[in-house]
């Protein structure tokens, strides 16, 4: 509740929901989500708009709280596009988006009873720690603290993640699963970046698999310009760098949200590689290099 009043009241102040006018916060409630917010059950508080906001959250569902921080996140992430104002909320995004996720599992564990991976930017934080220290590991080390690394992200984004696999003449270093695509991976820790060679071996691995096998292909210090231009457009891999990694975990953005932009932009864009700094309009600090 304390981040949902942080994205709300930065507007106007404490007591009131973004931009909204008492008309207006009525009209969006009713058309965006068919809800009365002016019912008295809402008021049990105070009869101010974020009063009756936090009374609504606390009464409804999680699929119901889901669908109106989405919704209130977009009206939100409209006004500052319109205004042209910069966040001024530290994080928003990653700290948002780790919100619903938490929310999202919580509805995963009530509905088949197994327990869901959650959020946690205590668990994030190690991880983004963990990052640097595989660089002060002996270079025979490396790959494979990598690899290891990559497993545990994706079990905490709840990817179900595979150990490393060898078909004949072939490895490949795991596996997960992003909504109802398999990925392959490769994990690359190397010297310098990758270039297009290794692009294009990998994506011929993933050519002799199924139709609807995809890859993603993680080269902690990056890839060459080059190598991604001569690599094309198109094609069934997305790509990610050290830099995305530190830059997720640092600002909490789930990796699964990371992905799940990165697939969108490559199939409007065809572009392999698009940094998490661009995906999310993030300014960067540090360096995971």
């Amino acid at each position: 509740m304390r981040l949902v009043d942080d994205l709300v009241d930065f507007i106007r102040g404490r007591g009131y929901v973004l931009d909204f006018s008492d008309s207006s916060f009525v009209d969006f409630f009713a058309s965006e989500l068919d809800v009365d917010i002016d019912d008295p059950a809402y008021a049990e508080h105070g009869g101010s708009k974020g009063k009756r906001l936090r009374c609504f959250l606390q009464k409804v569902d999680d699929a119901s709280v889901v669908r109106t921080l989405r919704a209130l996140w977009d009206h939100r992430a409209a006004w500052l596009a319109h205004t042209g104002q910069s966040d001024p909320v530290p994080n928003a995004e990653g700290r948002f988006l780790a919100l619903v996720a938490r929310l999202n599992g919580a509805l995963e564990s009530s509905r088949d009873q197994r327990p869901q991976p959650a959020t946690d930017w205590r668990l994030l934080a190690g991880l983004r720690d963990d990052l640097v220290r595989i660089a002060s590991l002996a270079p025979q080390d490396r790959g494979y603290g990598f690899e290891d690394f990559l497993r545990r992200c994706f079990d905490i984004a709840g990817l179900k993640a595979r150990e490393p696999f060898r078909n004949i003449g072939e490895q490949i270093d795991g596996s997960f699963l992003l909504g109802e695509e398999t990925y392959l991976l490769e994990a690359k820790w190397q010297a310098s970046p990758t270039g297009v060679g290794d692009l294009h071996a990998f994506h011929g691995k993933i050519e002799q698999k199924a139709a609807w096998a995809r890859g993603l292909f993680v080269s902690y210090h990056g890839f060459t310009a080059e190598g991604l231009t001569a690599f094309g457009a198109g094609k069934r891999l997305i790509c990610m760098d050290g830099r995305d990694l530190h830059d997720a975990l640092d600002r909490q953005i789930p990796l699964r949200a990371v992905l799940e932009r990165k697939v969108r932009r490559a199939a409007e864009t065809g572009r392999a590689q698009v940094p998490v700094g661009e995906l999310f309009g993030l300014v960067t600090t540090g360096a995971a290099r």
